[in-house]
C-alpha cells in the first residue's frame, strides 16, 4: 500500500472512533426509553416533536401504547408487506407514469418481485441497468424510500431487542410505528439531506434530465445518464442499502466523484452500525456490553481489510511469470487493477468491498469478480459471517447479540452453570430459537446455490465454470439471503429461476430472522434479573470479545468451509 492509502485508511479509523460515540449516544436518546418508563426529552424535540404528533394523529397512532413481541412482529410484517406490494405496482406501471424520460417501460413480473423484495428488505440486489431500467419518478418515489424505510425497520427492530435485554417482569418490547417514525424524522433525513449537500459540492448530479448526448475528446458520441443521483447516494450509504441509480454504482464519477466522496461512502456505511453498540450500551445501562460487542465487530472488519486489501495490493500472481509489472508507481497504482477505478486503485478497492459486505451495504467500487481469489473469499465470508461485523443498520446489532447469546451459553456448558447475560437466564426456549436464526440462512443458501448447479436452466447461466463458476453462485445466494445486494459477474442472474429464487432468499433472510429474534426479546423482556454468582461468565469485558469474535468464526466456519474450499481456495491453489 501507499504512504496515501495507509493515510485514508488510518483517517477513516480516526473519524470512527471520534464519532461512534457521540451518535450512539444520540441515538440512545432518541430511543431512550429502555426499561419503559416513559419517553425522557430527546435531542431536536422543539423541531422534531410537533412533526412527529402531526403523523401520530394523521395515522391514528398512540404514542404511548406499547406492543408484546408478537404485535411488534406483526406490525414489521404488515409495513414491510403492503411496501412490497406498492413498489411493485409502482415497477410494473412506471412505463405509464410521469417522469420518465428515458421512457423505461414496465419490470417484467418476476424481475419486479425481485427488485420490490430486494428494496423492502435493505437487500437492494439489482437484476438491471437503473440508468435504463428505473424511470425517476421509480428511483424517488419506489426506491428512495424505500432505502429510507429499510433501514429504519432494521434500526427499530434493534432497538425493540435492547429493551427485550434491558426491561424485567413485563409484556412490552415497544411501539414500532413510533420507533419508524422517530427513526426517519430524527435520524435518516437530517443526515441524508446533509450528506446530499456535501455530494453536491463534490460534483455528484442531482437533477431530472435523461440521457444527454455528448461529444468526447476522440469526437465520438456518448450518452451521458442524468438523474437524482446525489440523493440516492446518500441514503444508500447511510442506510447501508446499497442499490444504486447508476450501473457502475459507487465506482461511477457521477456518483462518487473523488476519493474524498469515496472515502466519505466507507466512513457512512460504517458508522451507524458501529455506533449501534454505545446505544446498545447505554440503553441496557452497561458500557462495557457495548464495548465488548463493538471490539468483536472491529475485529471481524479488521480481518476482513486485512485480507481483502492486502491480497489485491499483492497483486495476481498469475501475471508474474509474465513480466507483468504490477508495482507501485508514478504512472499506475500498483497490485491487481483488473476491474479496479483507477481514481481509487487496488487499496481503494479493497477497503471499500469488504466495508461493504461486512455491513448490508453492497455498493461497489470496482469489479467483485475480478478480486483475486482470497481477495474474492474476503467479501464472501463477510457475507457469510451473517453480516455482523458490523452489519447493516440495525441488524448487525441484534444478529451479533444473537451470537452473544449463543457465546454465553458455551460458556455456561464449560463451568456446568446456567447461562446468563444482562442478569437473565439464558434456557431452552431462547436456544431453540437462536438455533432457527443460525441455521435458516445457511440452509437457505446453500440450498438454492446447489440446485443452480445441477439444474439444467440455471446451471447454463454459470458463464465461468469450474472453482471459480461455484465462487459466483454461491456469492449470489449468500449476498441475498444475508440481505447484502453485491453480486460477482459471470452469473446471469435477470432469469425467471434466479429472479424468483434470490427473491425468496431475501425474505428468509430478512423476515425468519427478525421474527425468532423478536421472539427471543418477547422471552427475556419477561424474565427478572437475577444477580450475578461465582460462576457467572463477565460479558463486558476483553476475553468475552474474543469469544464472541471466536463463535462468529467457528459457527460460519462449520456451515460454509466446504464451498469455501471448493470456491476460492481451490480457485487459489491451482492458478
Amino acid at each position: 500500500m501507499t504512504w496515501a492509502s495507509w493515510l485514508q485508511l488510518a483517517a477513516l479509523v480516526a473519524a470512527l472512533a471520534v464519532c461512534v460515540p457521540f451518535v450512539g449516544a444520540y441515538l440512545a436518546r432518541v430511543f431512550g426509553d429502555a426499561e419503559g418508563g416513559g419517553r425522557a426529552a430527546a435531542p431536536g424535540d422543539r423541531l422534531f416533536g410537533p412533526i412527529e404528533r402531526a403523523i401520530y394523529r394523521l395515522c391514528g397512532i398512540d404514542p404511548a401504547k406499547e406492543q408484546r413481541w408478537s404485535g411488534y412482529a406483526m406490525s414489521v410484517l404488515a409495513f414491510s408487506g403492503v411496501s412490497v406490494l406498492a413498489l411493485y405496482a409502482l415497477l410494473r406501471l412506471q412505463g405509464s407514469l410521469p417522469l420518465n424520460p428515458t421512457h423505461a417501460p414496465g419490470m417484467p413480473g418476476p424481475l419486479a418481485f425481485n427488485t420490490a423484495v430486494s428494496f423492502v428488505t435493505n437487500t437492494d440486489w439489482q437484476n438491471y441497468v437503473p440508468e435504463a431500467s428505473a424511470s425517476h419518478l421509480t428511483q424517488m418515489m419506489g426506491l428512495a424510500v424505500q432505502n429510507f424505510i429499510s433501514p429504519v425497520v432494521g434500526l427499530a427492530v434493534a432497538i425493540a431487542f435492547i429493551r427485550g435485554l434491558a426491561r424485567r417482569k413485563t409484556t412490552m418490547v415497544g411501539n414500532f410505528w413510533v420507533d419508524v417514525v422517530r427513526g426517519t424524522l430524527r435520524v435518516f433525513l437530517p443526515v441524508a439531506v446533509v450528506v446530499t449537500v456535501v455530494l453536491l459540492s463534490q460534483g455528484a448530479i442531482q437533477n431530472l434530465h435523461g440521457f444527454h448526448t455528448v461529444s468526447t475528446v476522440q469526437g465520438a458520441k456518448q450518452a451521458v445518464p442524468g438523474g437524482p443521483f446525489a440523493s440516492q447516494e446518500a441514503i444508500k450509504m447511510i442506510g447501508t442499502n446499497g442499490g444504486g441509480t447508476l450501473n457502475a454504482n459507487s465506482a461511477h464519477p457521477l456518483s462518487n466523484p473523488n476519493g474524498f466522496t469515496n472515502w466519505l461512502q466507507i466512513f457512512l456505511l460504517l458508522l451507524i452500525p458501529f455506533a449501534l453498540t454505545t446505544t446498545y450500551g447505554r440503553m441496557v445501562k452497561d458500557k462495557r456490553q457495548g464495548w465488548a460487542v463493538l471490539a468483536a465487530m472491529v475485529l471481524l472488519w479488521g480481518g476482513g481489510v486485512a485480507l481483502a486489501t492486502g491480497m489485491e495490493v499483492h497483486g495476481n500472481t498469475s501475471l508474474t511469470p509474465l513480466h507483468v509489472d504490477q508495482r507501485v508507481t508514478a504512472v499506475q497504482g500498483g497490485g491487481n487493477m483488473e476491474g479496479k477505478e483507477v481514481r481509487f486503485g487496488s487499496a481503494g478497492c479493497g477497503v471499500f468491498a469488504a466495508s461493504t459486505t461486512a455491513t448490508s451495504t453492497g455498493a461497489v467500487n470496482c469489479a467483485h469478480d475480478s478480486l483475486t481469489p482470497l481477495g474474492g473469499m474476503a467479501p464472501l465470508v463477510n457475507m457469510m459471517l451473517g453480516e455482523v461485523s458490523p452489519g447493516g443498520v440495525g441488524a448487525g446489532l441484534y444478529g451479533m447479540l444473537i451470537f452473544a447469546l449463543l457465546a454465553v451459553f458455551i460458556a455456561g456448558l464449560m463451568v456446568g452453570r446456567t447461562p446468563e447475560y444482562l442478569g437473565k437466564k439464558i434456557q431452552a426456549a431462547e436456544m431453540k430459537l437462536v438455533v432457527i436464526y443460525i441455521v435458516v440462512v445457511p440452509l437457505c443458501v446453500l440450498s438454492f446455490a446447489a440446485a443452480s448447479l445441477v439444474l439444467g436452466t440455471a446451471k447454463t447461466k454459470i458463464l465461468n465454470p469450474g472453482a471459480h463458476g461455484l465462487t459466483e453462485v454461491s456469492y449470489a445466494f449468500t449476498s441475498a439471503a444475508n440481505n447484502n445486494g453485491s453480486a460477482f459477474g459471470g452469473l446471469t442472474g435477470a432469469t425467471n429461476w434466479y429472479n424468483t429464487t434470490l427473491g425468496i432468499s431475501m425474505l428468509v433472510g430478512r423476515f425468519l430472522l427478525i421474527v425468532p429474534m423478536l421472539a427471543i426479546a418477547g422471552s427475556l423482556v419477561r424474565k427478572q434479573r437475577v444477580p450475578a454468582g461465582a460462576g457467572t461468565f463477565p460479558t463486558g469485558t476483553a476475553l468475552f470479545a474474543g469469544l464472541l469474535a471466536g463463535v462468529v468464526v467457528i459457527v460460519v466456519g462449520l456451515t460454509y468451509f466446504p464451498v469455501l474450499a471448493l470456491g476460492p481456495i481451490v480457485e487459489h491453489l491451482t492458478r
